[in-house]
């Protein structure tokens, strides 16, 4: 079972009124990129955690999350008002199955879908190598209701700089009407195909892996448009194509 450790804030980053990262100074836990780990504060004599997927690399000298305030919550809004040097606890150990190891190694495009704050596990993943050495193309679609909402756009950048070739960003806005990005949902782009238009690439069972994270309603849709290619869903002991993680 997983033991609470102390750690500090090193850093706390503001993308939004409502969305927030924070950098955590602590020893442990080790990690495999796009796992999670549980983070919780001291409510009077209770301590609240919840789990949150890490957005650093597993070699960073430091732990990173990436949040938004859930209304009514009794952590997030907490987690948002803490500043450097202030106390957190965090789990020893790390969770998860959104990893790059349980992607069948026939797969050679990535696919990375993600709305909010479930980009996180993904990003971690795409600063690593091993994404870069296993696929020809890695497509990473990210979704937000309003623009002041994407975090990570320098990071995203660079990772534009450094793999020109093989990596593809593709941003969403549902909520305010922006030029040169999707002004939809992300399974409304695979409906009408202008997803794989706007990157040259289809999505197929052949030589394509599906990776989700985010919003129920978004993975839940675009299982179901996958299904109808002939995708299903990763199992170990039945090799697939979609690989999911909800957030709510």
């Amino acid at each position: 079972m997983a033991e609470w450790v102390n750690g500090r804030v090193a850093r706390k980053t503001r993308w939004n009124d409502t969305h927030f990262s924070l950098a955590i100074e602590a020893d442990g836990p080790d990690f495999v990129a796009g796992q999670f780990i549980r983070v919780g504060v001291d409510l009077g004599e209770e301590r609240v955690g919840r789990p949150y997927s890490l957005v650093n690399p597993p070699d960073a000298s430091h732990l990173e999350i990436f949040f938004n305030i859930v209304p009514e919550g009794p952590l997030s809004s907490r987690l948002a008002a803490l500043e450097a040097g202030d106390e957190i606890w965090l789990t020893d150990s790390a969770n998860g199955l959104l990893t790059l190891s349980e992607v069948p190694t026939t797969a050679q495009d990535l696919w990375l879908l993600a709305t909010g704050t479930g980009v996180g596990p993904f990003l971690s993943m795409l600063q690593t190598d091993e994404p870069w050495a296993r696929f020809d193309t890695i497509v990473l679609g990210y979704g937000v209701r309003r623009k002041d909402a994407f975090g990570y756009q320098a990071l995203i950048e660079k990772l534009q700089q450094d793999h020109p070739e093989k990596f593809r960003f593709v941003p969403y806005v549902t909520g305010e009407a922006i030029d040169g990005v999707f002004n939809c949902r992300i399974p409304e782009t695979i409906a009408n195909g202008q997803l794989e238009q706007r990157v040259g690439r289809s999505i197929d069972a052949q030589r394509s892996h599906v990776m989700l994270c985010g919003h129920s309603g978004m993975i839940s849709d675009t299982v179901e448009l996958l299904a109808e290619r002939g995708l299903r869903k990763h199992k170990r002991r039945e090799p697939g194509h979609i690989s999911t993680e909800k957030y709510h």
